[in-house]
């Protein structure tokens, strides 16, 4: 049998969704579409207060919640929208949506409005990560970031957390999914909230392939998963993690 894994590809890469794959039990489908959307460069990217916020064993957790950028080519937009507009084309393809977010994520709402004192509020997207035992908020922004931002959603997280966490959940965390960003406003913007928060960007097409480490096709990386072949070699899942880690 002619090896599945050659020398150009990318170890730590390929050992990545191996272990991931396994871990989390993904179809093949499901294998591809991670592979396709590049999740290991992207997962945990996003620029966040987590560090600060969270405690040493919570900042990774947190940070596998958020990804940088999201990909929404599935939602067949382009150009300026409204945020309305962006908002509805996510509910009509929200299983998608759903993948792109990652694992564990169980929609809650759209709009989710609640009060305080008399005072009305909404939130544009409320999702429970069964995984992560948490809410998760997040807000969209067809413009690029500014520091308002963070407080509106470092809000919700409050709302969130001391009105829907229940005793046993871990810390609600905050989303803020925009149209571009100043990596430095963003910087000072998350240091001056106590709320767990990350600011993504999104966009409307796959990352660009140039300079990417190289990583084996999905088809050939869903067989590596289910019948890992190396060097002529079959392996079992455990004997291929064993021999070349996790990456």
């Amino acid at each position: 049998m002619t090896p599945l894994l050659d020398s150009s590809a990318d170890l730590a890469s390929t050992d990545w969704y191996v272990a991931r794959a396994v871990s989390e039990g993904w179809s093949r489908a499901v294998l591809a579409d991670r592979i396709k959307g590049h999740l290991h460069l992207r997962e945990g990217s996003a620029p966040s207060n987590f560090a600060a916020v969270t405690t040493r064993f919570g900042i990774r957790t947190c940070r596998t919640a958020s990804q940088d950028p999201y990909t929404l080519d599935f939602l067949g937009l382009s150009g300026q929208i409204a945020e309305r507009d962006l908002e509805t084309s996510i509910i009509d393809n929200l299983q998608r949506f759903l993948l792109e977010l990652g694992t564990g994520f169980a929609f809650v709402g759209r709009q989710y409005r609640f009060e305080v004192e008399g005072d009305e509020f909404v939130i544009d997207l409320l999702f429970f990560n069964y995984v992560q035992n948490r809410f998760v908020v997040i807000e969209l922004k067809v413009e690029p970031f500014n520091p308002a931002h963070t407080g509106q959603l470092g809000f919700y997280v409050a709302w969130t957390d001391e009105n829907l966490r229940q005793s046993h959940h871990a810390p609600t965390i905050g989303i803020l999914i925009c149209a571009g960003r100043n990596e430095s406003v963003v910087r000072y913007s998350l240091a001056s909230t106590a709320a767990p928060l990350a600011v993504s960007d999104y966009t409307y097409s796959q990352l660009p392939t140039e300079a990417l480490p190289a990583v084996p096709d999905a088809e050939t990386l869903s067989e590596v998963v289910e019948h890992p072949v190396v060097d002529g070699r079959q392996l079992t899942i455990a004997e291929y993690l064993d021999e070349f880690g996790t990456g």
